[in-house]
Protein backbone atom coordinates (compact mmCIF):
# COMPACT_ATOMS: atom_id res chain seq x y z
CA UNK A 1 0.00 0.00 0.00
CA UNK A 2 1.05 3.60 -1.09
CA UNK A 3 2.09 5.62 2.17
CA UNK A 4 1.01 9.37 2.60
CA UNK A 5 3.62 11.94 2.17
CA UNK A 6 1.07 13.64 4.79
CA UNK A 7 -2.37 12.51 6.31
CA UNK A 8 -4.87 14.32 8.60
CA UNK A 9 -7.85 12.77 9.84
CA UNK A 10 -9.94 13.34 7.09
CA UNK A 11 -7.47 12.94 4.29
CA UNK A 12 -4.25 12.26 2.81
CA UNK A 13 -1.64 13.41 0.20
CA UNK A 14 0.18 11.53 -1.82
CA UNK A 15 3.62 12.45 -3.21
CA UNK A 16 4.08 11.12 -7.07
CA UNK A 17 2.60 10.91 -10.70
CA UNK A 18 -1.64 10.19 -10.50
CA UNK A 19 -1.56 8.29 -13.33
CA UNK A 20 0.23 5.50 -10.95
CA UNK A 21 -1.53 6.57 -7.97
CA UNK A 22 -4.84 6.97 -8.76
CA UNK A 23 -5.77 3.09 -9.94
CA UNK A 24 -4.66 2.07 -6.47
CA UNK A 25 -7.13 4.32 -4.26
CA UNK A 26 -10.47 4.37 -3.23
CA UNK A 27 -13.05 6.00 -5.61
CA UNK A 28 -14.32 9.47 -4.47
CA UNK A 29 -18.07 10.95 -4.44
CA UNK A 30 -16.50 14.13 -5.80
CA UNK A 31 -13.39 14.72 -8.61
CA UNK A 32 -12.44 18.30 -7.71
CA UNK A 33 -9.32 19.50 -9.65
CA UNK A 34 -7.69 22.19 -11.59
CA UNK A 35 -5.58 20.00 -14.20
CA UNK A 36 -2.19 21.19 -15.94
CA UNK A 37 -3.31 22.86 -19.35
CA UNK A 38 0.00 22.62 -20.67
CA UNK A 39 0.81 26.38 -20.92
CA UNK A 40 4.70 25.72 -21.51
CA UNK A 41 4.33 23.81 -25.05
CA UNK A 42 1.19 26.69 -24.96
CA UNK A 43 3.60 29.73 -24.76
CA UNK A 44 6.41 27.82 -26.88
CA UNK A 45 4.15 26.68 -29.90
CA UNK A 46 5.69 27.86 -33.06
CA UNK A 47 8.49 30.07 -31.55
CA UNK A 48 12.09 29.65 -29.84
CA UNK A 49 10.92 32.26 -27.19
CA UNK A 50 10.54 30.72 -23.38
CA UNK A 51 7.29 31.63 -22.02
CA UNK A 52 6.66 32.93 -18.48
CA UNK A 53 5.64 28.69 -17.49
CA UNK A 54 8.71 27.91 -19.00
CA UNK A 55 11.21 25.65 -16.57
CA UNK A 56 12.43 22.13 -15.34
CA UNK A 57 9.63 22.46 -12.22
CA UNK A 58 6.58 24.14 -14.43
CA UNK A 59 7.26 21.09 -17.00
CA UNK A 60 6.97 18.80 -14.44
CA UNK A 61 3.34 20.44 -13.10
CA UNK A 62 1.99 21.47 -16.70
CA UNK A 63 2.36 18.20 -18.48
CA UNK A 64 -0.60 18.45 -20.76
CA UNK A 65 -3.58 16.49 -20.01
CA UNK A 66 -4.21 13.55 -22.48
CA UNK A 67 -7.29 11.19 -22.62
CA UNK A 68 -5.83 8.42 -20.46
CA UNK A 69 -5.69 11.01 -17.74
CA UNK A 70 -9.19 12.03 -18.17
CA UNK A 71 -10.40 8.22 -18.62
CA UNK A 72 -8.99 7.85 -15.14
CA UNK A 73 -10.78 10.40 -13.46
CA UNK A 74 -13.67 9.20 -14.53
CA UNK A 75 -13.04 6.24 -12.32
CA UNK A 76 -11.41 7.68 -9.39
CA UNK A 77 -14.63 9.65 -9.00
CA UNK A 78 -18.16 9.08 -9.65
CA UNK A 79 -18.95 13.33 -10.43
CA UNK A 80 -16.43 15.72 -11.59
CA UNK A 81 -15.70 19.25 -11.38
CA UNK A 82 -12.90 20.17 -13.40
CA UNK A 83 -10.86 23.49 -14.30
CA UNK A 84 -9.19 24.79 -17.27
CA UNK A 85 -11.94 22.64 -19.57
CA UNK A 86 -11.71 24.95 -22.35
CA UNK A 87 -8.01 24.10 -22.68
CA UNK A 88 -8.91 20.20 -23.14
CA UNK A 89 -12.53 20.12 -24.32
CA UNK A 90 -12.22 17.80 -27.10
CA UNK A 91 -11.07 15.59 -24.35
CA UNK A 92 -14.88 15.53 -22.48
CA UNK A 93 -18.04 14.65 -22.61
CA UNK A 94 -20.95 17.07 -23.74
CA UNK A 95 -22.82 18.56 -20.21
CA UNK A 96 -25.48 21.00 -19.76
CA UNK A 97 -23.83 22.60 -16.20
CA UNK A 98 -20.69 24.32 -16.21
CA UNK A 99 -18.98 26.38 -13.59
CA UNK A 100 -17.48 29.96 -14.31
CA UNK A 101 -15.67 31.89 -12.18
CA UNK A 102 -16.41 35.81 -13.03
CA UNK A 103 -13.06 37.44 -12.47
CA UNK A 104 -14.69 40.74 -12.72
CA UNK A 105 -12.05 41.97 -15.01
CA UNK A 106 -12.84 42.69 -19.00
CA UNK A 107 -9.45 43.08 -20.65
CA UNK A 108 -7.79 43.66 -17.55
CA UNK A 109 -6.39 39.67 -16.67
CA UNK A 110 -4.73 36.54 -18.49
CA UNK A 111 -8.92 35.14 -18.80
CA UNK A 112 -11.37 37.24 -17.66
CA UNK A 113 -13.14 34.19 -16.76
CA UNK A 114 -11.86 30.14 -16.11
CA UNK A 115 -14.47 27.36 -16.30
CA UNK A 116 -14.77 24.16 -15.25
CA UNK A 117 -16.47 20.98 -16.59
CA UNK A 118 -18.93 19.39 -14.24
CA UNK A 119 -20.66 15.65 -14.92
CA UNK A 120 -24.12 16.55 -14.81
CA UNK A 121 -25.49 16.07 -11.52
CA UNK A 122 -27.71 19.60 -12.01
CA UNK A 123 -28.62 20.86 -15.51
CA UNK A 124 -27.43 24.36 -15.23
CA UNK A 125 -24.39 26.32 -15.52
CA UNK A 126 -23.88 28.57 -12.34
CA UNK A 127 -21.21 31.90 -12.06
CA UNK A 128 -19.11 32.79 -8.99
CA UNK A 129 -17.99 36.27 -8.93
CA UNK A 130 -14.30 36.68 -7.35
CA UNK A 131 -12.02 39.05 -8.58
CA UNK A 132 -8.46 37.56 -8.13
CA UNK A 133 -6.97 40.56 -6.48
CA UNK A 134 -8.52 38.77 -3.22
CA UNK A 135 -6.82 35.44 -4.09
CA UNK A 136 -3.93 36.90 -2.39
CA UNK A 137 -0.76 34.95 -0.67
CA UNK A 138 -0.94 32.56 -3.74
CA UNK A 139 1.79 29.31 -3.27
CA UNK A 140 1.57 28.33 -6.51
CA UNK A 141 1.09 29.88 -10.07
CA UNK A 142 -2.23 28.44 -10.99
CA UNK A 143 -3.80 28.54 -7.51
CA UNK A 144 -7.19 28.79 -7.36
CA UNK A 145 -8.97 31.08 -4.36
CA UNK A 146 -10.25 28.98 -1.78
CA UNK A 147 -13.68 30.51 -1.43
CA UNK A 148 -14.10 29.42 -5.08
CA UNK A 149 -13.54 25.58 -4.24
CA UNK A 150 -15.14 26.38 -1.28
CA UNK A 151 -19.03 27.08 -3.93
CA UNK A 152 -17.91 24.19 -6.36
CA UNK A 153 -18.36 21.97 -3.46
CA UNK A 154 -21.69 23.86 -1.91
CA UNK A 155 -22.85 23.84 -5.79
CA UNK A 156 -22.71 19.34 -5.65
CA UNK A 157 -23.81 19.22 -2.36
CA UNK A 158 -27.10 20.46 -3.40
CA UNK A 159 -27.70 17.56 -5.86
CA UNK A 160 -25.70 14.60 -4.67
CA UNK A 161 -24.13 13.45 -1.40
CA UNK A 162 -20.71 14.06 -0.70
CA UNK A 163 -18.64 12.11 2.05
CA UNK A 164 -14.87 12.29 -0.32
CA UNK A 165 -13.18 14.27 -2.31
CA UNK A 166 -10.63 13.77 -4.23
CA UNK A 167 -7.91 16.06 -6.38
CA UNK A 168 -5.22 13.90 -8.62
CA UNK A 169 -3.87 17.85 -9.28
CA UNK A 170 -3.50 18.88 -5.41
CA UNK A 171 -1.01 21.71 -5.94
CA UNK A 172 -0.41 23.87 -2.80
CA UNK A 173 -3.61 22.43 -1.41
CA UNK A 174 -6.77 24.26 -1.62
CA UNK A 175 -9.25 21.61 -2.47
CA UNK A 176 -7.85 19.46 0.78
CA UNK A 177 -7.96 22.72 2.71
CA UNK A 178 -11.78 23.69 2.00
CA UNK A 179 -12.74 19.92 2.62
CA UNK A 180 -10.42 20.73 5.95
CA UNK A 181 -12.85 23.59 6.68
CA UNK A 182 -15.98 21.77 5.64
CA UNK A 183 -15.35 18.42 7.47
CA UNK A 184 -15.03 16.20 4.28
CA UNK A 185 -13.00 13.53 3.42
CA UNK A 186 -10.36 14.04 0.99
CA UNK A 187 -7.32 12.67 -1.14
CA UNK A 188 -4.89 14.91 -2.85
CA UNK A 189 -2.07 13.77 -5.07
CA UNK A 190 0.62 15.98 -6.08
CA UNK A 191 3.49 15.04 -8.49
CA UNK A 192 6.03 18.13 -6.78
CA UNK A 193 7.92 17.42 -3.92
CA UNK A 194 8.16 21.06 -3.48
CA UNK A 195 4.21 21.73 -3.41
CA UNK A 196 3.24 18.60 -1.79
CA UNK A 197 5.30 20.15 1.08
CA UNK A 198 4.02 23.69 0.51
CA UNK A 199 -0.17 22.19 0.59
CA UNK A 200 0.74 20.20 3.69
CA UNK A 201 2.04 22.98 5.62
CA UNK A 202 -0.96 25.27 4.28
CA UNK A 203 -3.66 22.41 5.32
CA UNK A 204 -1.57 21.93 9.03
CA UNK A 205 -2.44 25.68 9.45
CA UNK A 206 -5.83 25.65 8.57
CA UNK A 207 -6.28 22.91 10.65
CA UNK A 208 -8.08 24.06 14.35
CA UNK A 209 -5.56 24.95 16.94
CA UNK A 210 -6.47 22.05 19.00
CA UNK A 211 -5.98 19.78 16.20
CA UNK A 212 -2.66 21.03 15.42
CA UNK A 213 -2.37 20.96 19.53
CA UNK A 214 -3.02 17.32 19.64
CA UNK A 215 -0.98 16.77 16.47
CA UNK A 216 2.38 18.26 17.99
CA UNK A 217 2.12 16.51 20.97
CA UNK A 218 2.44 13.32 19.00
CA UNK A 219 4.93 14.40 16.87
CA UNK A 220 3.38 14.84 13.22
CA UNK A 221 2.91 18.16 13.41
CA UNK A 222 4.28 20.85 10.10
CA UNK A 223 6.35 23.50 11.08
CA UNK A 224 4.30 26.44 10.05
CA UNK A 225 5.31 29.46 12.23
CA UNK A 226 1.90 29.61 13.78
CA UNK A 227 2.06 30.20 17.43
CA UNK A 228 -1.25 27.79 18.95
Amino acid sequence: MIKPYYETKLGKLYHGDCLEIMPQLEPVDLVLTDPPYGLTDWNNRGTNKKGPFDSEETQLWDKPIDKKTIELLFKFGKHQIIWGANHFLELLKNTKQLFIWNKKLRGMHFNDCEIAWCSQFREACRIFDFHPALNSNKKHPTQKPLELFMWCIFQAQRAINIISIGDPFLGSGTTAIACERLKIKWIGIEISEKYCEIAAKRIEENLTVMERIERSEKGITKKTGLLF
